[in-house]
């Protein structure tokens, strides 16, 4: 990209031949001027004035062919600082599902298992993202290097003649793929606690020969036939989570001394909301039924990677602190507060960065600089903590908000321009239709913690205004 910026300054910046007895030779010609991109993206102006003479237009022609190697050696510099938020080809988790299932922190050699499953995830949408003809050859190209990467990162020892010459043709791959799940499962299972090996002994199984496992994979695979295919790896991919689950019984990382007496979940939970109608009207189910006064709507609370958040959050649902709160509807969020709850304490702003291992406290992201969170808030139906009212280096204590993604108001990379700045701690798993029909005046009736009491710590002392 900087090489073509500078053939554009370079070109924009010769002087202009004009033959003898032209009117630009009578007449002094109109200044131009080149747009060229600056390091921002942005369109920038850049002036060119005559040249009186040949020797002065050579200067001229030099100077400016040391600006445009000047601004090309800035882009190229730069660029990668804005690569995550405006680059097109940013993988991130696209729904609450799959964000929560790559956040659990399980047994490495499940993680591979799961990231060479979900790369054929990505894979199978990359048709539908790209329609256009002249770019299908670079989709099945992306295709087979993706699935190339995939597949040597997780089996080292493949030749280097393996080769996939069609986009659906893994059974190479994923053969290998059930090779070292099958060698695997002394360690998998190994890191799961007494009380629940049975279970998990049974959804290995599950995955490597039921229906909807490896095998059905390979067959459907073999098949061609995507539909078929997309809908066991959804299977596979939730035996995987739950085997995930199992192996994760607590926090993989020791909390900052100054925050153990603040309310921690050391795992998942599962908070049910039922949302009414403040003016008598009714919600429609989107996938037909009956219009109803009341609905419902499911979050996964992750104390894996925000303990304090979704503590806090849990004890005040514990406490009854959003039953009968009105809701009210802004620009890509609803926001919920309990105006007589504020307890005299803030809970740090606490953010997971993608590749640590424990989360980060009072610092936001940079996602300009390629940091990107374990929690994104660019899924629709995100659940977040507003900042609080003195520093955006604390969350409010009892102020959350559903967060309405919407891909237009991002940037190119599908990236919230927010990313990275609030504490993300679950997301609506179940009621998301119900999102888009709340409006301001809404109340939610009663906020329940159904799932991960039994993960809730709650310290005797209360925790101190920061």
């Amino acid at each position: 990209m900087a090489s073509r910026v500078a053939a554009m300054a370079l070109a924009g910046a010769r002087p202009m031949a004009h033959a003898p007895g032209s009117a630009a030779n009578t007449k002094s010609p109109e200044w131009r001027t080149q747009p060229i991109l600056n390091r921002r993206g942005l369109i920038a102006r850049a002036s060119h004035r005559p040249s009186c003479a040949a020797e002065e237009g050579v200067i001229q022609w030099l100077r400016s062919a040391a600006a445009a190697l000047a601004i090309a050696a800035q882009i190229s510099v730069s660029l990668p600082a804005d690569a995550v938020l405006y680059s097109p080809d940013t993988k991130i988790p696209r729904t609450g599902e799959l964000a929560l299932r790559k956040a659990i922190p399980a047994n490495p050699n499940m993680k591979i298992i799961q990231e060479s499953l979900e790369d054929i995830s990505y894979l199978l949408r990359i048709p539908q993202r790209k329609p256009y003809g002249t770019m299908e050859g670079d989709v099945k190209k992306a295709m087979k290097v993706n699935c190339l990467h995939s597949m040597f990162f997780a089996f080292p020892s493949c030749s280097s003649e393996f080769r996939i010459t069609n986009p659906w043709s893994y059974s190479d791959g994923w053969h290998l793929l059930d090779l070292i799940a099958m060698d695997s499962k002394e360690s998998i299972l190994g890191s799961i606690p007494a009380e629940h090996k049975e279970e998990g002994a049974k959804l290995y199984t599950s995955l490597l020969e039921e229906k909807g496992g490896l095998q059905t994979l390979l067959k459907y695979i073999k098949e061609n036939d995507p539909d078929k295919l997309s809908i066991a790896l959804a299977s596979s991919l939730d035996t995987i989570g739950k085997l995930e689950l199992l192996q994760a019984p607590g926090l993989s990382f020791l909390l900052p001394q100054q925050y153990l007496e603040y309310p921690r979940l050391t795992g998942r939970g599962v908070v049910e909301f039922t949302v009414e109608k403040g003016d008598g009207s009714t919600f429609f189910p989107t996938g037909g039924g009956e219009p109803k006064s009341v609905a419902t709507i499911q979050v996964v609370i992750d104390g894996y990677s925000a303990p304090l958040t979704a503590g806090n959050f849990a004890k005040l649902v514990l406490d009854e602190a959003y039953d009968g709160v009105t809701l009210k509807c802004a620009s890509q969020a609803i926001i919920a507060d309990n105006e007589t709850g504020k307890k005299g304490y803030t809970v740090p702003l606490e953010v997971m960065p993608a590749g640590q291992f424990e989360p980060l406290y009072r610092t936001p992201l940079s996602i300009q600089d390629g940091e990107l969170p374990v929690l994104p808030m660019s899924v629709y139906g995100a659940i977040a903590m507003a900042h609080s009212a003195d520093s955006d280096e604390y969350s409010s204590p009892t102020q959350f908000f559903f967060y309405l993604y919407d891909k237009r108001n991002s940037g190119l990379g599908g990236i919230s321009f927010d990313e990275g700045q609030f504490s993300v701690f679950g997301y609506t798993t179940d009621g998301r239709d119900v999102l888009s029909q709340i409006k301001t005046g809404d109340k939610i009736r009663s906020a329940k913690l159904v799932q991960g009491r039994e993960r809730l710590v709650l310290p005797s002392a209360v925790p101190e205004e920061s």
